[in-house]
Order: structure tokens, then C-alpha cells, then sequence
């Protein structure tokens, strides 16, 4: 039974545009893409903009093989985990499959630090405004932006 599902991805080394695009590519039961957004890293030493979206998938797969394919497209842009939260060329998530609840070890979903964090609330807002607390406060410019490669920052909470 194909359920809707959303995976989180950032890249903030390298041609971080091209990490995403490739890691999109290679999802299976890809359904929709959010815009990118660029954003300032939250926790960990200091680095660069993250580059992020959001995409959804209708999928009969588990969300151990959600896992399995976020880690795939991970280490197919040579991802290398030195220091949690660290810089890294391509960080993949699953945030949220409907219907499901897990705790396991190594895989939360809902992911647990999704609700908190804006990179993925604007973006998942895009595809699913539903799943976005009705608490949620736009983000200043200075932490979120719609990534546009040759243009001025443009803010989450500015029209397009």
C-alpha cells in the first residue's frame, strides 16, 4: 500500500546544488520537490549555508528502506561523518511517513527535531502545509532564504 512519505535533504560542501539534484534524481517513488532554501547551519562548529528542500514520495517501501535509500544517496556523494552536526555534502532524512510511529535506535519518525527546525518546516510547508504547526513562526531572512544562485536573498516570508 503506497503511503506519502517526505525526506529532508542539506548540503553544504561542495557544489551543494549538484548534491542535491543528484540525490533527487536517484530517489525512487519521487512524487514532489520543494524549492531550495538556503539557511544558516544550526549547532555544531562553524560552516557554511546549507543548502535544503523537502521531497515526497508515494511509496510501499518501509521506513527502514527509507533509511537504507537516504544512506545510499549519501554515500553516493561521498558523504564522510566526522562530527555530528558537522559540514557535509549531503545529509538525507526521513521526516515523516503517514501512519507511522517509530523509535528505534538509529531511526525516529516523525523525525524528532523536525517540528523545531525551519530548514525543514519552509520547505515541507510547500508540500504539505498541513503537517506544519499552527505555532510555526516564519523564520528571519538572516536564518532561511529561497535559494536562487544569482540573485539577492529572498526571505520565507517575502512573496515570490
Amino acid at each position: 500500500m503506497r503511503r506519502r512519505a517526505f525526506l529532508g535533504l542539506g548540503s553544504n560542501l561542495g557544489d551543494r546544488e549538484t548534491h542535491l539534484n543528484d540525490a533527487i534524481e536517484r530517489i525512487p517513488d519521487l512524487v514532489r520537490v520543494s524549492s531550495f532554501w538556503e539557511t544558516a547551519p544550526v549547532g555544531g562548529p562553524e560552516q557554511g549555508p546549507f543548502l535544503n528542500c523537502v521531497v515526497q514520495l508515494a511509496t510501499d517501501r518501509t521506513a527502514r528502506q527509507l533509511l537504507a535509500v537516504c544512506r545510499e544517496r549519501e554515500e553516493y556523494a561521498e558523504r564522510v561523518r566526522v562530527e555530528r552536526w558537522g559540514p557535509r555534502s549531503l545529509d538525507v532524512d526521513v521526516l515523516w511517513i503517514d501512519g507511522e510511529t517509530i523509535d528505534e535506535y538509529d531511526l525516529v519518525v516523525p523525525h524528532p527535531r523536525m517540528f523545531d527546525r525551519a530548514f525543514v518546516l519552509v520547505p515541507l510547508a510547500e508540500l504539505a502545509p498541513e503537517l506544519i504547526p499552527k505555532d510555526f513562526v516564519t523564520p528571519r531572512t538572516d536564518e532561511v532564504w529561497l535559494y536562487s544562485p544569482n540573485a539577492e536573498p529572498e526571505s520565507a516570508d517575502e512573496p515570490s
